[in-house]
C-alpha cells in the first residue's frame, strides 16, 4: 500500500477542495429557517410588558429625600365701590402788600410765590425773608423769563433767614419762602 501525502504525489490536490457544480446550476444558498410570526409578536409583546414593569418600578421607587408640594394656586377677586367724597376747598385770602412809600411804582416788600421783575414789580436792591414759608423756600435770580435752565444768574433752597440782592432788569423767582422785605 502507498501512503501518499495531501499535496503530494502524481495529482496534487489544493489544502481545500470546492464542491462541484454541474454546469448551468447556481450552487443552492443556504436556507435560513424564518421565525414565525405568531412568536415575532410573542417577543415584541414581552419585551414591552417587561420595559413597562421596569417603568413604574422605577417611577414607584420612592426617593426618600425631601421634595417640595407645590402649594395651591389661589385667586382672590374683590371689588369695591368707592364712595366719592368731594374734595375740601379752603379758600386763602393773601394779605395785600402795602407799599410802604405810598406810591404805585415798584414795591419793597412782596409775598406768595411768583416771578418778578425787578425795576417793574419790586425795586432793585437787597431782599431779605426769614426762611421757608413751609418745608423748603426756593429762590433764583434770572436773565430773563425764558425758563432755560441757562438763564439762571444765581439761585438757593434755604431753611432759615436769607438774603439776596437784585439788580434792575433782571428777574426774581420765589417758592414756599416767607415775605421779602427790602433791607437795603
Amino acid at each position: 500500500m502507498t501512503h501518499h501525502n495531501l499535496g503530494t504525489g502524481p495529482h496534487p490536490q489544493p489544502p481545500y477542495q470546492q464542491p462541484f457544480t454541474p454546469p448551468g446550476r447556481q450552487p443552492a444558498t443556504p436556507v435560513v429557517p424564518t421565525a414565525r410570526p405568531g412568536r415575532r409578536f410573542l417577543a415584541h409583546g414581552l419585551t414591552a410588558i417587561v420595559s413597562l414593569t421596569i417603568g413604574v418600578g422605577i417611577g414607584a421607587g420612592g426617593d426618600t429625600g425631601t421634595s417640595a408640594s407645590p402649594r395651591p394656586i389661589v385667586t382672590v377677586t374683590e371689588t369695591t365701590q368707592a364712595e366719592s367724597v368731594p374734595a375740601a376747598t379752603e379758600t386763602v385770602t393773601a394779605e395785600p402788600v402795602v407799599d410802604p412809600k405810598g406810591e404805585n411804582g415798584p414795591q419793597t416788600a412782596f409775598s406768595g410765590d411768583g416771578q418778578y421783575l425787578v425795576g417793574e414789580d419790586i425795586k432793585p436792591g437787597t431782599y431779605k425773608t426769614a426762611g421757608a414759608d413751609g418745608s423748603s423756600c426756593y429762590w433764583a435770580r434770572l436773565k430773563n423769563a425764558s425758563g432755560e435752565f441757562t438763564s439762571i444768574i444765581a439761585n438757593g433752597n434755604i431753611q432759615g433767614q436769607t438774603r439776596v440782592a437784585l439788580k434792575k432788569g433782571e428777574f426774581f423767582e420765589t417758592s414756599g419762602c416767607q415775605d421779602w422785605k427790602r433791607v437795603g
